[in-house]
C-alpha cells in the first residue's frame, strides 16, 4: 500500500491563510501524475508553523480530496508525546490511512525515550505508523537497534529514513522484519535506497515533477536498474536545486515560478536569496519547467 513515489506535499498559503483551492489543484495534479501516496503536514508542509486547527484542516481536506484514490499518510509527529497522540488520533478519525511520525525534536530523547514515545503513539491508534528519522533537523538519530524493537509493534510498519547514511539504512533493513518498509527520505538517494531493499521515496521534488519520480520508482521496483539509473541522473540537478536553501523554500519558490501556487511561506522561512533564486531559475529553465 505504501510504496513508490509518495509526495511530501507543500502547504499552499495565500494572504496568511491556507489556500484550499490551490491544495485541491495540487492533490489532483499528483493523483493524475502517478503519485502513490500523499503526505501532508510534514517538513515540506511547514507543519511547525501551522496552528492545531490548520494542521487538522489540511489533513482532513487532503483525505477528502484524495477520496480514497490514493492513501494519505498524515504528518502528525511532535516533540511532545501527548501532542503527537492528539494529532494522530484526529488524523485517524478523519480517515487518514497512516501517520508519519518524526523523531521528537529539540528535547533530544535517549533511545529508550524514542522507543517509549513511539510505542505510546502506536498504542493510542489503530492506523499504521511510519517513523521519520531525520537527525539533521531533530538533533537525534534513531539507531537500528531501536528500529528493531519498534518493528515488533504491530502497527509500526516502516521508516522514512533521512539520515543520509546508506550503511545505517542497510543495518535497519537487516535488523527489522522483511515486511518493515524502508522508504527514502532523500530524493538524491531514492535509487540507492531502493537498490538495498527500499520500497520508494517520500519526495520533495515530486511536488514539481511527479511523473518523473514515479517513473524512477517504478523502474527500480521492477529491477530495470539501467533505466532507473538514467532516470536518477536525469533528475539529479533538479533535486540538488531543491535544497539550495532550507526545504521547502526552493520547492515553493519553484512552484510559484511555475504558476502552481502562490510561493508564500511563513516566518522564520523567507524569500530566497537573489543569487540562489537565479540558480534555481536557471535549472528550471534547463528542465523546461518555466
Amino acid at each position: 500500500m505504501f510504496k513508490g513515489s509518495m509526495v511530501a506535499l507543500v502547504t499552499p498559503f495565500k494572504n496568511g491563510k491556507i489556500d484550499e483551492a490551490a491544495l485541491k489543484s495540487l492533490v489532483e495534479f499528483q493523483i493524475i501524475s502517478g503519485t502513490t501516496a500523499l503526505v501532508p503536514c510534514g517538513t515540506t508542509g511547514e507543519s511547525p508553523t501551522l496552528s492545531y486547527a490548520e494542521h487538522e484542516r489540511v489533513i482532513e481536506l487532503t483525505v477528502k480530496l484524495a477520496g480514497g484514490r490514493i492513501p494519505v499518510i498524515a504528518g502528525t509527529g511532535a516533540n511532545s508525546t501527548e501532542e503527537a497522540i492528539m494529532l494522530t488520533k484526529h488524523a485517524a478519525s478523519v480517515g487518514a490511512d497512516a501517520s508519519l511520525q518524526v523523531n521528537p525534536y529539540y528535547n533530544r530523547p535517549t533511545q529508550k525515550g524514542l522507543y517509549l514515545h513511539f510505542k505510546a503513539i502506536a498504542e493510542s491508534v489503530k492506523i499504521p505508523l511510519i517513523l521519520y528519522n531525520i537527525p539533521t533537523r531533530t538533533g537525534v538519530n534513531m539507531e537500528p537497534e531501536t528500529f528493531a524493537r519498534l518493528a515488533q509493534i504491530k502497527n509500526i510498519i516502516g521508516v522514512k529514513e533521512a539520515s543520509g547514511s546508506l550503511e545505517q539504512m542497510a543495518r535497519i533493513r537487516s535488523a527489522c522484519p522483511k515486511e518493515f518498509l524502508l522508504i527514502s527520505g532523500d530524493d538524491a538517494l531514492t535509487l540507492p535506497v531502493m537498490a538495498i531493499g527500499g520500497v520508494g521515496v517520500i519526495s520533495v521534488v515530486a511536488n514539481i515533477v511527479p511523473k518523473e519520480v514515479a517513473k524512477l520508482c517504478e523502474l527500480a521496483s521492477k529491477g530495470e536498474m539501467k533505466k532507473a539509473e538514467e532516470a536518477h541522473y536525469k533528475l539529479l540537478d533538479l533535486v540538488k536545486a531543491m535544497f539550495i536553501e532550507t526545504n521547502p523554500i526552493p520547492v515553493k519558490t519553484a512552484m510559484g515560478l511555475m504558476k502552481m501556487i502562490d510561493p508564500e511561506m511563513r516566518l522564520p522561512l523567507c524569500e530566497m536569496a537573489t543569487e540562489n533564486k537565479e540558480k534555481l531559475v536557471k535549472v528550471l529553465k534547463e528542465y523546461k519547467l518555466i
